[in-house]
């Protein structure tokens, strides 16, 4: 049995490709438009006016999903193909950091010298595991560094 939030979006993508042209329509695999149909929801009544997008009517966003995926596997250029599906792994991405509390490129930023001070009572393992963020310098950073680690001591 299909969720009737599914059997929905089915039939709202089925009444949006009646205003789609036919030759992107014939894009389409024959087996996706059958699944569409087989799982669609008879009772349900939706009408799709063209003359408005897809978020001035009442479209679910189950069907809008449905919709930009068939956009990105059959209508698309190589080029927008290329970006949605960068921005959708940059999306992905993003969401699982988010999710694990953690951003590889912000690992360093929040590891400080002070932290291993608090730590310095705790085991051996304890300050293995700590990362410290460590400054890369260019050869003129590296050289100003050293005039005043030399003027500092006189």
């Amino acid at each position: 049995m299909i969720d009737i939030n599914y059997a929905n979006a089915y039939t709202e993508v089925l009444q949006i490709l009646k205003y789609v042209s036919l030759e992107d329509y014939n894009k389409i695999p024959k087996n996706k438009i059958e699944l569409f149909k087989e799982n669609a929801n008879d009772n349900y009544h939706f009408t799709y006016s063209p003359n408005k997008t897809l978020n001035e009517q009442n479209v679910s966003k189950i069907a809008k999903g449905i919709i930009a995926i068939l956009f990105r596997d059959y209508w698309a250029t190589d080029i927008q193909r290329e970006k949605i599906i960068k921005k959708q792994n940059d999306d992905r991405r993003m969401i699982e950091e988010q999710k694990v509390g953690f951003c590889p490129e912000e690992a360093f930023k929040r590891a400080t010298i002070s932290d291993s001070e608090e730590v310095e009572g705790n085991n051996m393992m304890d300050n293995q595991n700590l990362l410290v963020k460590t400054p890369k310098y260019n050869v003129f950073q590296k050289i100003m560094i050293y005039i005043k680690k030399c003027l500092r001591k006189k």
